[in-house]
């Protein structure tokens, strides 16, 4: 008894701590009492990419898959579910449900090409620039073409040889007003690039790139600390880079380590998408492959960058030819259909259990009640947590869910009442079904948690959405049988109207037929109908072992033989 209560009185606590999350949620946190619904219910907005092409360039169709794979990672990782990313003819078209905020929508267009370059100028944009005089020459009269080509070649990334006269009057002229318009997201790698920080108050005079971003291998983003670990309050970006990085900038690292006193050489900017994200010093040979992104992030920011890193930058780079708001693919009509038939499923569901198990059948009721309301509370939470949105997909699991659920009190109970035909007494019979009927309860609800995880994992779109709500069901499944139908049933059978084996308790013994009942005492046999004892016996025989028919049919064959001896 002190058992049932306790595991009660925590399921209690759990839905009590569920409603204050999402009651702090919609007072404070935006929330709502219910969940946001996907594309296919409520909407979204569509995004069409177009390649931004250089002349005589192409796109393949290799292309334009990897950068939707891409692009459906980043949409994924800042928590939008059940958006829809495809191609048509050479575009990208993407449909995000709900309103598009601009994390997303930079997550989704930008191309995301880091890199990293060592510093060779930098100035204010109005101001000459900062640099060893002796690498700035003269430039000569306008008529004349400025040399473009390094009088002696450079020994590495930060060789001040890089500054021609034709680089040097580039950087003097730059304007970093029109760097969207420079196209500076396409210079080559193996040559400077001129270019201003992403708050235009900077230009920088870079060297070839050095790391590559396609080395990192990963991406996030968090505080920055000091040595003693306090938090700055900073966002910054981790970086992690594969094996190749960090050789690559632990060389770097150390010989710009070694310009300390020449700045700004001792600089190493990172690069992305053409503008400077941050220039920092180096103070220091970084040789963990580990280095970090500081600048103005905000936590918005930051985790967008990381997660673009993160998942690689795009193969091509694009443009947007249109955003639009699109409405619901099937509307709420269909959604209003899918309640309906979900209705009619648990109805169908109660009129079973209430035939099958008399009264104890309303414990499946309950449990049904308990885990509908715990499940839609996790998805509401979800839904403002984590932006998982509410799909016609979904719901078809959640409507399958009903079924696996009142499975699982089916087991429990047939296997209450095969110890109550072996003669136990409720107490008795209710905590050794129990041992039994769970680990089979395990074994189901773990092949379908297995075939969830492969379906998400494996499936896009709004499968993945039927691939979640399925698996969180069956989670759910588990712990109301272990938290409210066993304790429940636990409870009942101290009952008199139960343990005493009322013919509308659904656990009348004699209904079942069992015949032995106690220790070494024999029930009585009692006047029964025909039509009823041969039901009985034939349950009976139904629900014999292997064993017990092996036993039967060896005494069977063993009785002619008995008697001839006897004659």
């Amino acid at each position: 008894m002190r058992k049932a209560w306790r595991s009660l009185s925590w399921l209690g606590v759990i839905i009590v701590a569920l409603f204050g999350i999402n009651a702090a949620g919609v007072i404070w946190g935006g929330g709502s009492w219910t969940p946001k619904l996907a594309l296919d219910l409520e909407g979204g907005t569509q995004i069409i990419l177009a390649p931004q092409l250089e002349s005589g360039q192409t796109v393949s169709q290799e292309q334009l898959d990897q950068a939707v794979s891409i692009i459906r990672q980043r949409v994924d990782a800042s928590g939008v579910s059940e958006s829809e990313i495809n191609t048509q003819g050479n575009n990208v078209v993407v449909q995000i449900p709900g309103e598009l905020d601009e994390q997303t929508r930079q997550r989704v267009q930008s191309s995301a090409k880091l890199e990293l370059r060592p510093v060779l100028l930098a100035g204010q944009p109005s101001d000459e620039a900062i640099g060893d005089p002796s690498a700035s020459p003269t430039p000569e009269p306008e008529e004349e073409p400025l040399e473009s080509t390094p009088s002696v070649p450079p020994t590495d990334g930060s060789d001040l040889n890089w500054v021609t006269p034709a680089l040097q009057d580039e950087f003097d002229t730059f304007q970093c007003s029109t760097l969207d318009d420079a196209e500076t997201n396409v210079a080559p790698a193996d040559e400077p690039l001129v270019t201003c920080d992403q708050s235009r108050t900077v230009k920088y005079l870079l060297g070839p790139v050095e790391v590559s971003g396609e080395h990192i291998t990963d991406a996030t983003s968090g505080m920055a600390q000091t040595q003693t670990g306090a938090t700055t309050g900073e966002w910054v970006v981790n970086l992690v880079f594969d094996g190749t990085g960090t050789k690559e900038f632990a060389k770097v690292s150390a010989r710009l380590f070694a310009l300390k006193a020449e700045s700004p050489r001792d600089q190493f900017a990172f690069v992305l998408d053409g503008g400077v994200l941050s220039a920092p010093q180096m103070n220091g040979v970084i040789s963990n492959g580990k280095p970090q992104i500081s600048g103005s992030f905000t936590q918005e920011s930051a985790k967008a960058l990381a997660d673009q890193l993160k998942f690689g930058a795009l193969p091509i780079s694009f443009t947007v030819q249109s955003s639009d708001t699109i409405s619901a693919t099937l509307g709420s009509a269909q959604l209003q259909n899918g309640l309906i038939a979900g209705l009619i499923g648990l109805i169908l569901v109660v009129i079973y259990t209430l035939f099958q198990y008399r009264l104890l059948g309303t414990v499946t009721i309950a449990s049904l009640v308990v885990a509908g309301v715990i499940t839609y509370l996790a998805i509401t939470i979800l839904s403002w947590r984590e932006g998982y949105r509410l799909s016609l997909a979904g719901v078809a699991g959640l409507i399958v869910a009903i079924g696996f659920t009142a499975d699982s009190f089916i087991i429990y109970f047939e296997r209450v009442r095969d110890e109550l035909r072996d003669g136990r007494g409720l107490v008795s019979a209710v905590e050794a079904g129990w041992k039994r009927a769970f680990r089979t309860v395990l074994a189901s609800k773990g092949v379908n948690l297995l075939a969830a995880i492969v379906l998400f994992i494996l499936a896009v779109g709004s499968v993945k959405g039927f691939a979640f709500t399925l698996g969180l069901t069956t989670v759910i499944d588990v712990l109301i049988v272990i938290m409210f139908t066993h304790p429940m049933l636990q409870l009942l059978a101290q009952t008199k109207f139960f343990s005493s084996g009322h013919s509308w308790s659904g656990l009348d013994p004699t209904a079942l037929g069992a015949v032995y009942r106690g220790r070494a005492e024999f029930r009585k046999p009692t006047a029964v109908p025909a039509k009823k004892a041969a039901a009985s016996a034939g349950e009976a025989k139904r629900r014999q072992t292997i064993a017990e028919r092996k036993a039967q049919t060896s005494t069977a064959e063993a009785e002619p033989t008995t008697e001839g001896k006897d004659s």
